[in-house]
């Protein structure tokens, strides 16, 4: 029963501090598994999927409407080099365009490779990468596609591809592969992490700063970081037993990664930690977009939409994470708690409900509460001070 109360209490804490996170949008009715997503301007975005599904919103997701993809394909990604002209590519080598925002659609090719990625670098360069070790170049805007060759066994699966500028991009995929080309395509050379896994998603916030994430052989998350454009790659700690699908950053310090499960992941130091957020769903996530620092969308499987309107939020994890300096023990607390913390300042602690119930200057490095008196249950230890507003929480037996 203990046990019950107090998760529920952290529930409750969570609902409080966080505030709303991620919240499921109302696509029209589907039950097929969403692969991809894109925006074009803060209010226009799509989002693609199993059985040639196409949705479109234009007013930041609140609403959600299908397009005629003229195929029962599964789409599993799409990209958009301007307001008006996009394209997916999906299985069986399926590459669609569309020149009008979506209203129309128009296959361009279709074959036996399954094409997972496909990313634009101006109006009419592209790529895109599947099985099969495939990566394709157009530069006619999709009219046709070169097969291009890579160092790589042909039965190699290449998930993702992204590039930082019109001639240095990367794919990763099957076997920890991570391949990079400095000449817009024309070669392409291994780049080692030092292990078998398997990638699905590589995004680079900048021309040096790099990611990666995926699976390990157990299915568990991994996470890699380069900040020297490829040349070496770092094992972050991701924190999730969860394969890890996607990963975005909004700038150099901020990121999400999406996975199986429901599972978000955010850091807020350049990956150095992640801290978990609550999806509020257990499907899996498998793509992730942002059109602000506050605003992302989210989709996945059984036709899941999630956004978010102020970055994710702030989960108790990170309220832990957060307390860099900020030390409470013991915890859980009957009598007094002791609290470490470098700021000056003032502490608070406060009940579920946010109400005051005690209040008392920062003097010296370590302070010590007697909470005695307090109710059984949780409370947040804010400390307000110098290096600004530092989060914590304990348990009173």
């Amino acid at each position: 029963m203990m046990k019950k109360i107090i998760v529920l209490a952290c529930l409750l804490l969570f609902s409080i501090v966080a505030f709303p996170q991620w919240i499921m949008q109302n696509p029209a009715p589907t039950g097929n598994a969403m692969q991809s997503v894109f925006f074009t301007n803060a209010t226009t975005g799509y989002t693609v999927g199993t059985n040639g599904t196409i949705l479109k919103t234009i007013d930041s997701g609140i609403s959600w409407n299908p397009q005629a993809s003229g195929t029962t394909k599964s789409l599993l990604s799409v990209f958009f080099t301007d307001d008006n002209t996009g394209y997916c590519t999906g299985s069986f080598r399926t590459i669609l365009k569309t020149i009008n925002g979506g209203a129309v659609w128009t296959l361009l090719s279709s074959g036996e490779n399954y094409l997972s990625s496909v990313y634009f670098t101006d109006a009419n360069t592209g790529y895109a990468v599947g099985n099969g070790a495939t990566i394709i170049k157009t530069i006619d805007a999709g009219i046709t596609w070169t097969t291009m060759t890579v160092p790589i066994p042909s039965f190699y699966y290449l998930h993702s591809v992204y590039f930082t500028d019109a001639n240095t991009g990367y794919a990763v995929g099957f076997a920890g592969t991570i391949l990079k080309t400095i000449n817009a395509g024309i070669d392409w050379s291994v780049q080692s992490i030092g292990s078998t896994t398997t990638l699905h998603c590589v995004f680079f916030p900048d021309a040096n700063t790099g990611y990666v994430v995926g699976e390990d052989e157990q299915g568990h998350g991994i996470i890699f970081k380069t900040t020297d454009a490829g040349s070496n790659w770092v094992a972050l700690s991701s924190g999730t037993n969860q394969t890890l699908w996607a990963v975005f950053f909004t700038d150099a310090d901020n990121g999400y990664a999406m996975g199986a499960g429901g599972t978000i992941l955010k850091t807020n130091n350049g990956g150095t930690t992640w801290y978990g957020q609550s999806s509020g769903v257990t499907y899996d996530l498998y793509a992730v977009c942002f059109t602000d620092a506050n605003n992302g969308y989210s989709v996945g499987l059984d036709g899941t939409i999630l956004k978010t309107t102020n970055g994710g939020g702030l989960g108790l994890d990170e309220i832990s994470g957060k307390a860099n300096y900020l030390n409470i023990y013991p915890n859980p607390a009957s009598t007094t708690i002791t609290i470490e913390t470098l700021a000056k300042g003032s502490i608070a602690i406060l009940n579920l409900n946010g109400q005051e119930q005690i209040h008392q200057p920062i003097t010296e490095p370590t302070t010590t509460i007697d909470v005695s008196t307090l109710p059984s249950g949780v409370y947040i230890v804010k400390v307000v001070g110098e290096k600004g507003l530092q989060l914590g929480k304990f348990i009173k037996k």
